[in-house]
């Protein structure tokens, strides 16, 4: 099962997309506060709810877009995959699929690549590793915001902001912890990858 939407970017500013995934049915404690201070216009999340009740605080504070992940089989109402169409005005400005499953290390799986083409995406956004990935395969943006579940092994726990105007889109990751902008390494300094 799989759905599809339109999301359209506000005339006087960029479009909010707040990204998280792997909740397993305990997001972390600062989970909702910290997606409310990104101002979401919407929110997506990557697969593995766990309890599905967990979506409840977070569509309080914006409309959900949730596909299933593979431990979240109790949801046959979940799609499998969601497309969106961000549009300002009559222009498609991105077309991401949102996806459990979709990488393996960088690299689109061969699946989700198929996926990806028949649906003419430019951005896919996976969950399921819990590693936050941005990256680029056979010309297609590659997002995973990582988890904001329970801690896995040194991962940290983030999630993702995905800004969309009419001229540019911008990749972000946040700390959950924190509430700040996420890096890698020694890259602390810079705030955002362009799709």
């Amino acid at each position: 099962m799989h759905t599809s939407h339109v999301l359209s970017v506000p005339s006087e500013r960029a479009l909010r997309i707040v990204v998280v995934s792997d909740t397993h049915s305990r997001p972390h404690a600062n989970a909702c506060r910290v997606v409310s201070d990104l101002s979401p216009d919407v929110i997506l999340h990557g697969g593995d709810i766990g309890d599905l009740d967990v979506l409840a605080p977070f569509r309080a504070l914006a409309p959900v877009y949730a596909v299933r992940g593979n431990i979240d089989e109790h949801a046959p109402e979940v799609p499998d995959f969601i497309e969106l169409d961000v549009v300002a005005g009559e222009k498609r400005v991105l077309k991401v699929l949102l996806v459990h499953r979709a990488v393996y290390g960088p690299k689109l799986l061969p699946d989700a690549a198929a996926l990806a083409r028949r649906t003419s995406a430019s951005l896919v956004i996976c969950g399921h590793s819990h590693v936050p990935f941005i990256g680029r395969d056979q010309g297609i943006s590659l997002f995973n915001p990582g988890s904001i579940g329970p801690k896995r092994f040194d991962l940290p726990i983030t999630l993702g902001l995905v800004c969309a105007s009419a001229t540019s889109t911008t990749l972000q990751h946040v700390s959950c912890e924190t509430g700040e902008a996420w890096l890698p390494g020694p890259a602390a300094g810079r705030r955002a990858t362009r799709a």
